[in-house]
This record gives C-alpha cells, structure tokens and sequence, in this order.
C-alpha cells in the first residue's frame, strides 16, 4: 500500500501540470495539409480568428439615429477588444462616390445622432444596394446588422480565447443593459474556441463528479459492502489521477476529447474491482477466509484481468493512428490509467481488502439464493441453446442494418445545445444575417502584379457569379466589386460603368488612389498579397454541415478546372473546410486502426487463451456488440460524427473486457477444473456473471448521467456507451455460451445428460463446499 501512495504521488505531481486549450486549431497535427493550406492563406494575407456581434432592432429597422449611433459607438469601442486588428461594420463601412474631379472615400454613417431624416434615408438606400454589405453586415429586411472584428492571436501560443470573449461579453453585456431596446448575439470563432473549452470544463466540473457519485452509489448498493466498495472507490480515483498525471508529464493541454479521459479511465477500471471484489466475497461466503478468499480471487481473475488490461490498452494506443491530436492524447492517458488500473487492482486492492476485511464472513441465504438464480438462468440458456442461437443471430443480423442508415457527418455549430449562448446566437445570425461558415479561395493571375489584369479579374467575377447562384451561399467577398464601384464612381458615378475596366493601368491608378485613401486597419492587405500576383475570395455558407462543406468545394473544383487557367485554380481552404476534411479523415483512420487493433487483439487472445479456435472465437463476440450498437444508433439518431474515434476505442475496451472474462472462466472450468462443457457453464455464470451483472448495471446509470451533457460529443459518449454495454452483456449472457458449446468438445458434451431449469435450483450442496470450485 505505501508502494502504491509512492507511485500515485509521482503522478499527481505530474496532474499539477496539467493544462486547458481550447483553441480549435488544436485538432490539427502540424502536418495536416488542410492547416498547411490554411496557414499558407493567413501569411499571404491576414489571420482569419474573428468575433461576430450581431445587433437586432427587433421589430423595425436599423437606420434610425438612436440605433445607428449605438452601432458607431460600439464600432469604436471594439477596437478596445485585446488582439484585435480589423473592425468593419454598417457604420464604418468605407462608401466612395465622385465629387467632381475628387474621389472621396469616407465612412458609410457619421455623427449618427445628428443625421438628418434625407441623410438617413440615402444611407438606407446606399447600404441595401451595396454587394459588399448585403447578406454580410446587413439583413435584406433592415432589422439586423453586425460588426466582425478580426483578432490576431499572439505567436507565442498562448490560450487567450477565454480572455478575448470574456472581454467581448462583458462589452455586450454593458451594452444590452444601456440599451434593452435592442437585442446583441455573440458568435466567430473566437467564441468556438472558448466555447469548446468551456463545455469540457462544464462538464468535468459538474456532470463527471455527478456520473461518480451515481457509480459509487449503484455499486454500493450492488456490492453491499462498505469496505469493498470504500477500497474500490480509492482504486477508481487512483487510477484516474495517473492518468491525468501523466498527461501532464507528456505535456498534454486539455481539450474537449482529451477530457473524457477520467469518466473512461473510470469505467475500466471500476470494471476490475468489481471482478476481484466479487471473488472474494464468493469465497468468503462458501467459507473461505479472507486470506484464501483473496488468494483464490487473484488466482482466478489475475489471467483475465492481465489480457483485458493488454488487449483494451491496445484498443487506445490504436487511437495514436487519429489525426487528431486531441484524440491521441485521450489515447495515451486512458492506456495509462488502464494500466494503472490493473496494477492497483491487483495489489493494492487485495492488500486493502487484507486489512478491512474481517478474517471470516457468515454465509448469508442470499448469497445461495443468488447462485440458485444464476444456475437456473444458465440452465435455460443450455437447454434452449439452439432457438437462442438463432433468435440471437437473426436479431444481431436485423438491428446491424441500421449501420447503412448511419451518416458520418458533423455540424460543429450543434457540439452545443440551446443551453449554450453560442449554440442560440449563432443560429440566430444564420437565420436573419449571413452565414457562419466560409470557404476561402487564393486565386493566382501567374504574374507579379497581374491581378490588374481585366482578364484575369473577369475570371475571378466568372467565379463568383457562380459561386452566388449556389443555394447553400449567403455572401461572396472579393474585390470585384470595389473595382467597379471606383469604376464607376471615376466615371461621374455612371451607372453605365458599374464593371471591369478595360485598362490595366486604370486598374492599378483606381486601386492606388482607394488604398491611399484608407485609414490604418481597414486597407486591402486582407484580400491582395503584397507583390500583387493574387487576391482572396471568401465565400459564406448558410446552415450547412461538413458533408455540405466538402461537397460544395468540390463543385467548386470542377467549375474551376473548366472554366479558368490552370494557374488560377485553387483548392478552398478556412476553418470550415479544415474540419470538414478533418472529419472524413479521421473517422475513416480510426475505423481502420480499430480494426487493425481487433485482428491484433485477436492473436494475441490465441496465444492467452493457447488456443486458436477460441481466439479466432472472440471475434465473433468482440465485434456483434459493437457491430449491433451502431446499428441501434443508424435506426435513432443516425449521424455520428468525429467523436466517434473515442466510441469506437470505448466499444472495444468494454466489449474485450467481458468476452475475455467470460472466455477465462470458462477454460479454466474445463482445463483446471476438468468439468464437463454444460457444468463449465453454470460454473462461468456463477462466478464471473453477477460481476457483469453488476458492471453494467453500475456503468448504464452512471453513464445515463453523462448523456445529460450538453456538449455533444460528450453526450453521444454517454448515450452510446450505454447501449454498447447492455448489447454487449444480453450477447455474453445469450450468444457466447451457446457458441463455446457448439465449439467445445461435442462427445463429452453428447454423454452428459442436460440438465433443466428446475434441476438447477435443487442441485447438491457441494457449489458452496470448499472444494476450490
């Protein structure tokens, strides 16, 4: 035990280390050519972080004075936000019109308060009719503005989202105070990035202690037992600090996957205790004491707890083939606390259980009534072993099917329920704005310089038409459209001359005298790179997902490669696309190394098990459960998206855990024992079926607590786990004993009379003798 105190402190020293990250960029590897692409973008022209506040007038418009002047005063107070670098919004808008000779440039809205009812009106107008406002910081109706402030975020990689939007909402907040009349939402990714992080905390502050708290009563009242369940507590906890504490040595920053690390640390190795606390108290209650009764517990459990520890560690090491980082650090901590688990389990448990124990426990009634019941329910499962065969096979093939309903997809706006102020804000500015979403494109003209050229610059209009008529697209911005208002406006703001101009060297003279005449911060360096050889196109997107995402640019890819040369053609990159690809990838990379972990489990369960017909066996129950699983999920809820890595890690930990378990009793009632196949099963649900019993029971309720969540992935974790344990039990109760009959030696099985339900309950004494069965 103080070994144990000695190494657990090591760890916890390595806990202290711990940190939070919730910039999103995180789910990226330095080597993901999404990112590579996306970060190629912002050094060509400027970063993309940004922050959304959108203002609503309600039930009429925004161009009154009282609201106008809400909009510049909050326009200039956002250049006070820390990091930010651009602020663009209806007032500050930079409208050029011809006065004579002069091109004048100047806001869109001054001195709001003191605007008269013409001037007013004339900005209405010029606002509803300018392509780079409409549908982006104006609502077609009038009733809804925004102003996006762009944020620039220190290269020394500093976590400073939480203290961005913390800024940001206390700026709304004193903003929606002073002025009820209006309606602010909050949304960018900024808020993203704060918002991920402040649901893993959320739910690692309040949901994982309540899961905890529900486990530790549940299996108190399974085991009732006070020291048992006290000694199993403590193991729990252990085990959840080293992996937390190791994270902190590898230098792990906690994120949103990475902090489900505890709640499954904590269902693997509650499952441990349970198995060797069981065992002991079985032999206690047959007459052992409680030195023999712990002996005998480690002699039995210690094999199977050894290959569920090896084969389940395996299954999250595999989650080091994800190519998200976050998701390999779940990984990592989860192998170690597995690891922990089973040593604690089988050392300090015992000692434990040494010292709290007394040297000899009564034979309760109940305790014989129990291995009555489970020797009856094995009876039946022996008896009717070939209608449950088929029963089982034909309800596993039917419920599999829902797989081909399971979309994999994800919407990373819906991570968040409507308890989350990001979730409804951000829906909000969807439904009467602009959309969230972008695709950014870096388009070439070949040449230094050459976005002055009128041909290159119709391809570029070409491209954007297009991309307009698309039904999924709310916005695009380029600076086409500022070429042909200076156009037009050089031309005595001819309408006749709203288009391209004909000359480079117009081009070049129109966008000099615009730049020049912009103040610090709103120039054009966000849309034209420095040498003049491309320009950015962004491209907003409504309501979509990352299926939407991928399937629009690559529309966009075929329009391209017909229509443009080929230097001009560019792959889309932006955060929406960095995760929509993200998702595809890392869900079919996980898929794939969870299956290769399977087969890799498999040989080593035949060399465990030392044999290969029970090896190749496992499969079969390995993979149903998690197989029938997905499929409850494609008949209700049908889209899984990228947190789907951890469940399918999840799925195999605890589904091996019971197989293995199962499997082990068995054989050691066979080759230790020497008892016939039908007696080896009663033998095995004796012994090991009340601690899957009692396992599920305990890790359903607890995990029915984390499926209150209202962080998605999370949620989709408690909600599937669920289902994966209870499939996984109804098939070790039903299927498994069933298939090792069939497989097991058919002569010895032939000779022995079966016995029927009622036998079992009247069977002889000698199950509660002590003669080491």
């Amino acid at each position: 035990m103080l070994a144990m105190v000695l190494i657990t402190a090591v760890f916890v020293v390595g806990a202290s280390r711990l940190g939070v990250n919730t910039d999103i960029r995180v789910f990226f590897s330095e080597d993901n050519p999404q990112l590579l692409d996306f970060e190629a973008l912002e050094n060509t022209y400027t970063k993309n972080d940004n922050i959304f506040i959108a203002i609503s007038a309600k039930d009429k418009t925004v161009f009154n004075r009282d609201t106008l002047a809400v909009i510049e005063a909050l326009t200039k107070e956002s250049w006070t936000i820390p990091y930010s670098s651009r602020v663009d919004s209806l007032t500050n808008f930079k409208h050029s019109y011809a006065q004579g000779d002069e091109l004048i440039v100047e806001d869109l809205v001054r001195h709001a308060d003191r605007l008269s009812a013409e001037r007013l009106t004339e900005v209405e107008q010029i606002a509803l009719s300018e392509p780079l406002l409409i549908n982006r910081l104006i609502s077609e109706d009038a009733r809804v503005t925004g102003i996006n402030i762009d944020v620039i975020k220190p290269d020394s990689g500093e976590n400073v989202a939480p203290e961005i939007a913390d800024f940001v909402r206390q700026l709304v907040a004193d903003y929606q105070l002073r002025y009820p009349e209006l309606e602010f939402y909050l949304t960018g990714w900024i808020m993203i990035d704060s918002t991920m992080g402040e649901g893993a905390e959320r739910d690692m502050q309040d949901l994982i202690p309540a899961m905890f708290l529900v486990l530790i009563l549940v299996m108190g009242f399974c085991l009732k037992s006070v020291s048992g369940t006290l000694a199993a507590v403590l193991v729990i906890i252990l085990s959840m600090l080293v992996g937390l504490g190791a994270g902190g040595w590898m230098g792990i920053k906690i994120s949103g996957p990475s902090s489900t690390a505890p709640p499954i640390i904590l269902t693997l190795a509650l499952a441990d205790s349970i198995h060797v606390l069981l065992t002991i108290f079985q032999r206690m209650y047959q007459g052992d004491n409680r030195y023999r009764a712990i002996i005998t517990s480690l002699k039995i459990n210690m094999r199977p707890l050894f290959i569920t520890s090896a084969t389940t560690l395996l299954g999250f090491l595999s989650m080091n083939y994800s190519d998200v980082p976050p998701f390999r650090d779940l990984g990592n901590m989860v192998a170690v606390g597995i690891a922990a688990a089973f040593f604690y389990s089988v050392m300090l448990l015992p000692a434990l259980m040494a010292v709290l124990l007394p040297k000899h426990m009564v034979a309760k009634e109940k305790a014989k009534r129990d291995t009555a019941l489970v020797r009856r329910f094995s009876a039946v499962v022996i008896q009717y072993r070939q209608g449950i065969m088929w029963f089982t096979t034909a309800l596993a093939l039917v419920i599999s099917l829902g797989i081909y309903r399971i979309e994999l997809n994800d919407d990373f706006i819906r991570y968040f329920d409507e308890s989350y102020d990001y979730r409804v804000d951000s829906e909000f500015v969807m439904d009467n704005l602009t959309g969230l979403y972008t695709i950014e494109y870096s388009l070439d003209s070949g040449q230094s310089k050459g976005i002055h050229d009128p041909d290159f610059l119709r391809h570029v209009e070409k491209f954007s038409a297009w991309y307009e008529t698309q039904p999924e697209v709310t916005h695009v911005n380029s600076l086409i459209p500022i070429l042909k208002k200076l156009n037009m406006n050089i031309n005595a703001d001819d309408p006749r001359y709203y288009r391209i101009p004909d000359d480079t060297n117009k081009i070049a003279q129109y966008l000099l005298l615009f730049e020049l005449s912009l103040p610090f911060g709103q120039d054009l360096n966000n849309q034209i790179n420095v040498d003049k050889s491309s320009l950015r196109m962004t491209v907003s997107l409504t309501d979509v997902t990352a299926n939407d995402v991928r399937a629009i640019d690559a529309r966009a890819q075929a329009w391209l490669k017909d229509n443009v040369p080929a230097h001009m053609i560019s792959e889309g990159t932006g955060l929406a696309v960095m995760y929509a690809h993200l998702s595809e990838r890392n869900i079919k990379s996980m898929l794939a190394a969870t299956f290769g972990a399977l087969v890799l489990i498999s040989f080593i369960l035949i060399f465990a098990f030392r044999s290969i017909k029970y090896g190749l066996m496992s499969l079969i129950p390995n993979l149903a459960p998690a197989i029938m699983a997905f499929g409850v999920w494609g008949f209700t809820m049908q889209t899984i998206g990228m947190p789907a890595a951890v469940l399918v890690s999840l799925a195999v930990g605890i589904i091996v855990d019971d197989t293995v378990h199962f499997i082990s009793k068995y054989l050691h009632a066979r080759r230790s024992l020497n008892k016939p196949p039908y007696e080896a099963i009663h033998y095995t649900f004796e012994t090991v079926g009340k601690a899957l019993l009692i396992t599920t029971v305990t890790l359903v309720v607890g995990f029915s607590v984390l499926s209150l969540s209202g962080y998605k992935p999370n949620s989709d974790m408690g909600i599937m786990t669920g289902i994966i344990i209870s499939v996984a039990l109804i098939f070790d109760f039903l299927f498994l004993p069933v298939l090792m009959l069939m497989l097991d030696d058919t002569k010895e099985a032939e000779e022995e009379s079966i016995e029927s339900p009622s036998q079992a309950v009247t069977e002889d004494k000698s199950i509660y003798s002590l003669e080491g069965n």
